[in-house]
């Protein structure tokens, strides 16, 4: 799995975003990561046997969390200094792994 931080040098990258406002920054990075963390662990989790994947869930969450404690503050800094309102928003509304990979030209 890529960590948040890889991830988030690809969002800085590839979006400019945010005009500075630190919360509209750390909900798009927050929103980018969950979604795509989610998109690769949920499947694996469905593939484990029913009676694994209660921990595999835990086991990920954890790591999820780890990664993105990691990250955030990484991620929202280039968010704010890309200085690009129009894509943060749009991290901001994706609901799936598709929508927010397109907000970054993924």
């Amino acid at each position: 799995m890529k960590s948040l931080a890889a991830l988030c040098l690809v969002a800085g990258f590839g979006l400019a975003a945010c005009k500075g406002d630190p919360v509209k920054c750390e909900n798009g990075c927050r929103n980018y990561h969950t979604l795509l963390y989610w998109d690769k662990a949920d499947p694996q989790i469905a593939a484990a046997p029913p009676a694994e994947r209660d921990a595999m869930r835990r086991e990920k969450l954890t790591e999820f969390e780890a990664e993105m404690k990691r990250g955030v503050d990484v991620c929202t800094s280039q968010c704010m200094s890309a200085n690009n309102e129009h894509d943060i928003d749009c991290l901001i509304a994706a609901k799936t792994a598709t929508a927010v990979k397109a907000c970054v030209g993924h």
